[in-house]
């Protein structure tokens, strides 16, 4: 019986720990293809690369017995090019993207290259999970959640997704005798209260650095944010189809003017 072919990629960068982890996981349910970034980019949303070249290069050193690519361009980047160059004719059943050091729940998805490649290997009919961890750390332990991402991981390949849909997967950073299980639930209605610190670089330029808090008000129990605080691994069935189809009927009113 053929294997599922499975892309992995992520916005961390090809060495980070978090896309070890999911790799090794990705081996245990099919093929397995990397295109990662060479280096961390973190927070690029869904830019791509027009104004210069990219680069793709063979990386053989990270994954044992893994056919691996990094690239100097941006998540959505590693896709297009797994997704024309790397794979060509190979259609993958899954792709994979983390595993995320630190949080991409509630109105993260929008500036997440995690979950934008995720989200452009939806668009190209592929069925596709972004996973991230709370913890920003290094050194994270990512083996607490093992079982729950091979399971949501076997569910979609047995059961596919809505074409154009994608699964957000956060993942509290605990034990896993803490952890009480994965939560299907809604993005909560929650946003960044953004500042920027002031400072002079050596030859007096001014710089900024954005800094900021999370703020949530959405207070019910239906939503990531409450799931991730209750110990739930939350997933949020998501899409790239940002049209807002309640303001619909009231707009229509336009066409009259």
């Amino acid at each position: 019986m053929k294997r599922p072919l499975i892309l992995v990629t992520n916005d961390d960068g090809i060495t980070a720990p978090g896309i070890r982890t999911l790799v090794e996981i990705a081996k245990t349910l099919g093929d397995v293809v990397v295109v990662a970034p060479d280096s961390p980019q973190s927070g690029m949303g869904h830019a791509i690369t027009i104004s210069g070249p990219i680069r793709l290069h063979p990386n053989k050193q990270v994954f044992e017995n893994v056919e691996a690519y990094e690239c100097s361009g941006t998540p959505v980047d590693c896709v297009k090019l797994a997704k024309h160059v790397v794979l060509k004719d190979r259609q993958p059943d899954l792709c994979l993207s983390g595993i995320n050091h630190g949080s991409n729940a509630s109105i993260n998805i929008i500036y997440s290259g995690t979950l934008s490649a995720a989200m452009e290997a939806s668009l190209e009919g592929i069925p596709s999970i972004g996973l991230s961890l709370l913890d920003y750390s290094h050194e994270a332990d990512f083996e607490p959640c093992v079982p729950f991402v091979k399971t949501l991981a076997e569910w979609v390949l047995n059961n596919g997704l809505e074409e154009g849909s994608l699964l957000n997967v956060n993942i509290p950073a605990i034990s896993r005798s803490e952890l009480k299980g994965l939560r299907v639930c809604r993005q909560a209605d929650a946003r960044w209260i953004e500042e920027f610190t002031e400072a002079e670089d050596p030859r007096g330029q001014k710089y900024y650095w954005l800094t900021g808090r999370f703020s949530n008000d959405d207070e019910a129990d239906d939503t990531d944010i409450w799931a991730l605080e209750n110990n739930y691994i939350s997933v949020v069935p998501s899409m790239h189809d940002l049209t807002n189809y309640r303001a619909i009927k009231t707009l229509k009113q336009i066409e009259k003017l």
